[in-house]
């Protein structure tokens, strides 16, 4: 059998952030656009990119610092740190279902802060993935033998590769938490988790512009 996993990741840089990832009491999503000395410029909940300053508050999110790595944030009195094009967003959706909404980097792509059986990830949103695809370098980080799960193929633009199909016990984002879900560990080079259709199709995806909102359905 045959898996497809889209070798969609670009040479960019990114942080893994271990952020929290306790539900805040009111949905605000941040997302980074641009980094300086003192300022960011950033996006909150879907409203266009503005240049803010150190110690100024705006929509409720308060910049503390700033430089050309990174931005640290007060979001409902918590200190968050993002690096360029990293997000954050948390919520529940309606009905009380969790939710969580995620603003795409500059190259377009949804990138969150998560977790994989209580081990801090970076996620990159891939819905031309069939699972939840992670580096045998990752797993093993994890604790994952996964060379004990069902050996087969995964197509890249590389040419097919061995990848094992493994069972996460527990994949985490924002307040989504499922449990029992199939992932795929392939023995190459990833800058980042690839967030595939297993954890997706659970989801219901709503896009508006820059923004993604998941809702857990089940």
């Amino acid at each position: 059998m045959q898996y497809t996993v889209r070798n969609k990741l670009h040479a960019y840089c990114m942080a893994c952030l271990l952020l929290p990832l306790s539900a805040p009491s009111f949905a605000t999503s941040v997302g980074v656009v641009g980094l300086f000395r003192d300022k960011a410029m950033v996006s909150i909940d879907g409203s266009p990119p503005r240049l803010i300053a150190a110690g100024q508050t705006v929509q409720g999110v308060r910049l503390l610092s700033s430089s050309s790595d990174s931005a640290t944030f007060e979001i409902d009195g918590k200190q968050r740190t993002l690096a360029m094009g990293q997000s954050f967003a948390s919520s529940v959706g309606g009905g009380g279902k969790p939710s969580i909404t995620l603003s795409a980097d500059p190259s377009g792509h949804f990138i969150t802060p998560g977790s994989i059986n209580g081990s801090s990830v970076v996620f990159l949103l891939d819905t031309g993935a069939s699972s939840v695809v992670l580096p045998a370098s990752e797993a093993k980080r994890m604790g994952i033998d996964y060379k004990a799960g069902q050996v087969m193929g995964a197509s890249t633009a590389n040419g097919v590769i061995p990848a094992w199909r493994v069972s996460l016990g527990s994949v985490r984002v924002g307040n989504i938490n499922l449990s029992q879900v199939e992932g795929l560990v392939v023995e190459s080079s990833m800058p980042a988790v690839l967030l595939g259709m297993s954890f997706l199709n659970r989801m219901d995806m709503r896009r508006e512009g820059q923004s993604m909102t998941l809702t857990q359905r089940y």
